[in-house]
């Protein structure tokens, strides 16, 4: 079993234990050429070592009744750009593009937003965004790390898909910004519902012909949605952290996901969750027999070693950042010692980390 942090610890002590110092020469600035032929470390769950392969080894390495599940979320371009009436240049960083903050009358939303500027922005400014026709929007109230309310005259969300660009992490540097490629390849191949402001990356691994070739070996995939926020790159929040919660994302589980998942446990196959969101939104609801509850909501779960895992038996997962919240939850399936001991083996075989860079299977 994985151990535990103990639980009067603060919440830097907690993500003190999950620190490491990365070479950045292994931070992945391009995917690799095909997906399925990035790198793949194999950590068994409970006990035995890590073995070396490709993410295209799944054939092997998973077995039939085996069921994938995937989060079919779609990442919106939601970085816009935009600019004061007096010129200056103003980024705006829509936090939950699919999910306004308020609705008002004659189609105008409210939406958390994140602003970048040179100079402070006062209350109530208007901004032009970047594109024809001409549209402006307004900050209606600021708050903390540049947070604000900005109210759109219509729909952020397509207003991103015609204007925006995608929202790469600040780690993946891009000094033209995002590239042709980085409009498909920061993308999964079964992405579907547009929402998300970053991508569930472990996905970003299965091509379509490697789910065909699953598939027929007898392992299933089925879908969920969890629209990945901007929280999954912001310093957590102390309080939220001491609470044992975390950043809220929308979680959508249909019942044919719930059903799949079912059956899959009758059949004695395992749970497979491609993604720490995935495995995220399988925790949010446990139901009897482990099965998740459908439905949708706000998800604020914060799962960390001691934390009893109901639906998942195994994730497949990018290598994350230090200090983070996502390192914490791969923790509770093989122990933070072993997890921190295959980061520093992965380090020292020249694994590619973070969004862009190689997979971990722990089964």
């Amino acid at each position: 079993m994985a151990e535990t942090i103990p639980h009067n610890s603060g919440p830097q002590d907690l993500l003190a234990a999950y620190d490491y110092e990365l070479p950045p020469e292994l931070i992945a600035q391009a995917p690799a050429r095909r997906r399925a032929q990035a790198r793949l470390l194999h950590l068994p769950r409970h006990q035995g070592q890590a073995g070396h392969h490709r993410v295209a080894s799944l054939t092997r390495l998973l077995r039939a009744g085996d069921l994938l599940v995937l989060n079919d979320t779609r990442v919106v371009p939601a970085r816009l750009m935009a600019a004061k009436p007096s010129g200056g240049r103003v980024e705006i960083l829509l936090l939950s593009p699919a999910q306004p903050h308020k609705r008002l009358g004659d189609g105008r939303e409210v939406h958390q937003c994140l602003l970048r500027s040179h100079k402070t922005l006062a209350q109530g400014v208007r901004l032009r965004l970047s594109g024809e026709p001409e549209v402006w929007v307004r900050v209606l109230e600021r708050s903390e790390r540049g947070k604000a309310l900005v109210e759109f005259p219509a729909s952020a969300l397509k207003l991103a898909t015609d204007r925006g660009a995608t929202p790469l992490p600040p780690y993946i540097k891009r000094p033209q910004g995002p590239n042709a490629d980085d409009a498909s390849r920061y993308q999964t191949v079964y992405a579907a519902h547009p929402g998300a402001v970053a991508a569930p990356t472990a996905g970003l691994h299965l091509s379509r012909e490697l789910l065909a070739a699953l598939a027929r070996r007898g392992v299933g995939h089925t879908h969920l949605t969890l629209h990945v926020g901007y929280g999954t790159f912001a310093e957590p929040d102390p309080a939220q952290l001491a609470a044992g919660r975390l950043h809220s994302e929308w979680v959508e589980i249909s019942p044919e996901a719930a059903l799949a998942v079912a059956r899959a446990k009758k059949r004695g196959g395992r749970v497979i969750a491609v993604g720490t969101t995935s495995l995220r939104s399988l925790e949010w609801r446990p139901g009897p027999g482990g099965v998740p509850q459908p439905g949708a909501g706000w998800c604020d779960l914060l799962i960390a070693p001691g934390h009893d895992l109901r639906v998942a038996d195994g994730l497949i997962t990018n290598f994350h950042l230090p200090r983070t919240t996502l390192l914490m939850l791969v923790a509770t399936l093989a122990g933070r010692e072993r997890v921190l001991a295959a980061y520093r083996e992965a380090m020292a075989r020249s694994y590619r980390f973070y969004s862009y860079g190689d997979a971990m299977l722990i089964i």
